[in-house]
């Protein structure tokens, strides 16, 4: 099982590397650590997610964009890089994944990020968008529990993005989330190299 998704504080080798990463047109160089998810760079499926932000709802002027599960920052960065008016909330349980986070954003110049264990989010937080390759690993019942909660957050017109591999239950999953979210439209939106990017649309 992948240590870094459900342990606040992993016991595994916690040395940086630089990585280097093209995230929302530019050239960034940031560091990483092979104690996060995908640590050694892009991974596939947050990558078709960010190659398909154009076929997703556009957050509103000042948006409050939450990355939940934001491991060393890939899409936090590219919604603070894309959206400077917008507010950031990166969202991550382990505290590696969040002080690297934190360290790209500096060496990005995204200072409209905030990075926050998901116990530390205030409850009255009503995100305008969430983008996420959620963590399928940690099993279904867990990850049911976890988009449940996290949706249940969003603002009424607010909107979700999920990437999620189609061998790995995205097409399950929608209607799952469809059934929990019956006054919102769930549906996907791209497909590619193996993945959905499912989007939870405003309330009707």
């Amino acid at each position: 099982m992948d240590e870094h998704y459900f342990t606040p504080s992993p016991a595994t080798d916690d040395r940086r590397f630089p990585l280097r990463v093209r995230l929302a047109g530019r050239d960034l160089d940031l560091v990483s650590s092979a104690s996060v998810f995908s640590g050694h760079g892009l991974d596939r499926a947050t990558a078709v997610l960010l190659d398909r932000l154009d076929e997703i709802t556009e957050p509103p002027a000042g948006a409050i964009i939450l990355d939940l599960g934001c491991g060393w920052g890939p899409i936090a960065l590219t919604a603070a890089l894309l959206h400077p008016d917008s507010e950031v909330w990166a969202v991550d349980v382990s505290e590696r994944a969040r002080a690297l986070t934190a360290e790209n954003a500096r060496r990005a110049g995204a200072d409209n990020v905030r990075v926050i264990a998901p116990e530390d989010v205030p409850e009255d937080l009503r995100p305008d968008a969430i983008w996420s390759n959620p963590p399928i690993r940690i099993g279904k019942p867990a990850l049911h529990a976890l988009l449940a909660e996290w949706t249940a957050r969003l603002h009424p017109q607010g909107t979700a993005a999920l990437v999620v591999g189609k061998n790995l239950g995205a097409d399950p999953l929608a209607r799952w989330l469809g059934e929990q979210l019956p006054d919102r439209e769930v549906g996907k939106v791209a497909s590619a190299k193996g993945f959905r990017v499912l989007e939870v649309g405003p309330v009707r």
